[in-house]
């Protein structure tokens, strides 16, 4: 049996509900088909489905799609908006029947913030300013009145603004220090029009372990912003090759899978030193607006369009990942999950009028009572699987307190093939009852539009004890315990 110490003395502070964010781009069918229809207008049963997972923020218009995207295509009637060639992502044609109106009428139905990319490889600073403007000014400006004249009266409010999407890359292909220089040029002009409403704005940032870009870009722009991004995507494959399957995959590509994702730690924690040195004292937040596993698009399948499936591996990627940020919530401010419908490592699957949830969503689902509660210290009592190039611990925690003292420990068992018995000493609180539920299958259980359910939350058995809880958690498998405690 292993032992699990949840401490509720220490914690590290709350997290940031804006960690379980998500990130939906004009990329294949996450906006067309997936968030929206064809001509723009919300899909019911996505957005029920979003809304149990107290969705916090979502991002939009991309990724690489925002560095193309000039936000006046996509507002006004709907006959007369631009229709252009989404170059990124498949050469297919884009009509904006879906923009900024339609994009806040999505937030305003999932009951979260709205956070832009701004375009700044293609763009110029009067036009980013000019969106802030038409969205956040409430009194008479130009912009404000655009914005009336297009049936909106009251602004939108959107708080977070990227400066820029991987301005290393597609966004511009520029070296950290002239970005640094241009996200400076661009934070000068993003003007606050309401302060109960202050502009939070994030800076483009690195590309997984590049600590040069953090450190050009604290230093050098660190004052005009709140916080700076950082990608990384579990790549089981050869980054700019084959990828790997998302569903055929050996025992070895399974642990090397979860043994990249583990290297998110490592990356926040050297990207958060990096800030804390150079930001003058500054505070400024990690925001990794782009994360998730990328594996070969579905066979038969368009490849600009990012189209995987989604089974227990990613589900086990889910966890880890949500377990480092909430466990590092004193940094990460917010992250953002690519994509939230269709794309890559998605929430929800869609085929014409037919829908389903993928073991991600499930995830996010049984983890969202972190949001915003007191991050406690924990600790798994682990042993190592595999070897060292595929090394992974058998377990994998994180817990966290609620206002009204209940706890939730979250706990992940990376074995594909062991059950894991499990004792969770509680310090600082007292147990008076315990429920759980687990997610569990074989690493490439998923579930189709034939077998929707086939991977799906169950109850778990789990007892009390004089010093917390004790439960077994089946191979490759998710846990939630809720905890009532004095």
């Amino acid at each position: 049996m292993s032992h699990i110490i949840v401490n509720a003395n220490r914690s590290a502070g709350v997290i940031n509900k804006n960690i379980y964010g998500h990130f939906s781009e004009h990329l294949g069918r996450c906006i067309y088909g997936g968030l929206a229809t064809a001509d723009g207008g919300m899909r019911t049963d996505v957005v029920e489905a979003l809304k149990k997972l107290n969705v916090p923020v979502l991002r939009w218009p991309g990724g690489c799609f925002a560095d193309t995207y000039h936000w006046r295509d996509g507002i006004g009637p709907r006959e007369s908006r631009k229709t252009i060639v989404n170059t990124n992502w498949g050469g297919v044609t884009e009509d904006n029947a879906f923009g900024t109106h339609e994009f806040m009428a999505l937030c305003e139905a999932l009951g979260c913030e709205a956070y832009f990319s701004g375009n700044v490889g293609s763009g110029t600073v009067q036009e980013f300013s000019d969106w802030v403007e038409y969205c956040n000014m409430g009194g008479v400006s130009p912009m404000a009145d655009l914005r009336r004249k297009n049936g909106r009266e009251a602004p939108f409010n959107v708080r977070y603004w990227g400066i820029g999407n991987e301005a290393w890359g597609c966004g511009g292909n520029m070296r950290p220090e002239y970005y640094a220089d241009v996200c400076r040029q661009y934070s000068t002009f993003l003007n606050c029009y309401d302060p109960k409403v202050p502009l939070y704005k994030i800076a483009s940032g690195a590309s997984e372990d590049d600590y040069h870009w953090t450190r050009a870009v604290v230093e050098r722009a660190g004052r005009t912003i709140d916080a700076v991004s950082m990608h990384y995507y579990t790549i089981p494959g050869d980054n700019w090759g084959k990828k790997g399957s998302a569903t055929d995959f050996t025992r070895d590509e399974y642990y090397i899978t979860l043994h990249k994702t583990l290297r998110m730690e490592e990356m926040v924690e050297n990207h958060t030193r990096v800030i804390r040195r150079f930001a003058g004292g500054k505070p400024i937040g990690l925001v990794v607006d782009e994360w998730g596993t990328w594996f070969d698009v579905e066979p038969g399948t368009n490849p600009g369009f990012l189209y995987q499936q989604n089974t227990m591996r990613d589900a086990l990627v889910a966890a880890i990942n949500l377990n480092i940020f909430n466990d590092h919530c004193d940094s990460v401010v917010m992250a953002n999950i690519a994509q939230t419908v269709n794309v890559l490592q998605a929430m929800i699957l869609t085929e014409g009028d037919k829908m389903l949830l993928t073991p991600t969503y499930h995830v996010f689902e049984m983890y969202k009572g972190h949001q915003n509660a007191r991050q406690l210290e924990s600790y798994a009592e682990t042993r190592t699987l595999r070897a060292e190039d595929q090394a992974v611990p058998d377990l994998h925690v994180s817990a966290s307190q609620q206002a009204d003292g209940a706890l939730l420990v979250t706990v992940a068992n990376l074995n594909d093939e062991a059950a894991a018995p499990v004792n969770c000493l509680l310090a600082g609180v007292k147990a008076t009852a315990v429920s759980a539920r687990v997610l569990a299958g074989a690493p490439g259980a998923h579930n189709t539009f034939a077998t929707p359910d086939a991977v799906a939350p169950a109850p778990l058995d789990v007892a009390l004890t004089d010093t917390g809880f004790a439960a077994t958690l089946p191979p490759c498998s998710v846990a939630a315990f809720a905890v009532q405690a004095d």
